[in-house]
């Protein structure tokens, strides 16, 4: 179990582009085509199958929503900051 993080080590970790929202972190990728963003959304779906730490993908037409929360400790963790930067380096790759 991950300990939740405090409002002013969110602040100073969260990746940029990345936001708070209450108990999550949220970031949305824009994307060209429908499918590009289908593709992003399964990438993410494989690096949170190997991370154990599954955020939530919402799928739009031009972009992506990805919702990154601890549900078991009830806030934002270690766990959500270190998948929001492996998204982010897969993204930038």
């Amino acid at each position: 179990m991950a300990d939740l993080l405090s409002d002013e080590e969110i602040e100073a970790q969260l990746p940029a582009d990345w936001d708070r929202e209450g108990d999550e972190i949220v970031r949305v990728y824009e994307f060209d085509d429908y499918l590009r963003g289908v593709n992003f959304a399964q990438m993410v779906g494989e690096i949170a199958e190997a991370q154990f730490h599954h955020p939530e993908i919402i799928i739009r037409y031009a972009g992506i929503e990805i919702r990154l929360t601890s549900h078991e400790e009830g806030g934002i963790t270690e766990n959500d900051i270190e998948m929001a930067e492996l998204i982010e380096s897969e993204h930038d790759a």
